[in-house]
């Protein structure tokens, strides 16, 4: 038993870091297409996912992410359209935050953002076939509010 939760440990470690190393590069990636990516100021506008009409979703290794950067067992839950880290209209979980929210920018082009989401999907597609995890992307609501459901 002891050595079955070890390899939980190991694998848990090893996923953490390998969503930072994907983060990494997508921050690697905004910042070498300069106007493409466009200039964030910061609004928070985004984060409220039904008065801008959009949504975000969310893998399970991004979620695993920011829990243990948070260091929480559980997430918030999300009870209304806005993020539930957004917190007087600024991202609280900014150095944890999921790749869409790094990835998206009001001001960015649209076709680059399809582009790079679609590279980091891939990206944690992979993760998970590696690590032997299912893979899930799921919107932001239903990852928080039912954390297990498939």
């Amino acid at each position: 038993m002891v050595e079955g939760c070890e390899e939980r440990k190991r694998i848990h470690r090893t996923e953490l870091r390998k969503v930072a190393e994907i983060y990494d590069w997508i921050d690697r990636q905004l910042a070498s297409v300069g106007d493409l990516a466009g200039q964030c100021d910061a609004c928070g506008r985004c984060c409220d996912f039904d008065a801008y009409d959009h949504r975000l979703y969310v893998t399970g290794p991004e979620l695993m992410y920011m829990a243990a950067g948070l260091n929480v067992e559980k997430l918030r839950t999300m009870s209304s359209g806005k993020c539930p880290y957004n917190i007087d209209d600024k991202c609280s979980v900014y150095e944890y935050r999921f790749a869409g929210c790094r990835i998206f920018c009001c001001k960015g082009d649209a076709d680059f953002q399809s582009n790079l989401t679609e590279a980091v999907l891939e990206k944690l597609k992979l993760l998970c076939t590696e690590l032997g995890i299912p893979y899930q992307y799921r919107d932001l609501a239903s990852a928080l509010n039912k954390p297990s459901a498939g």
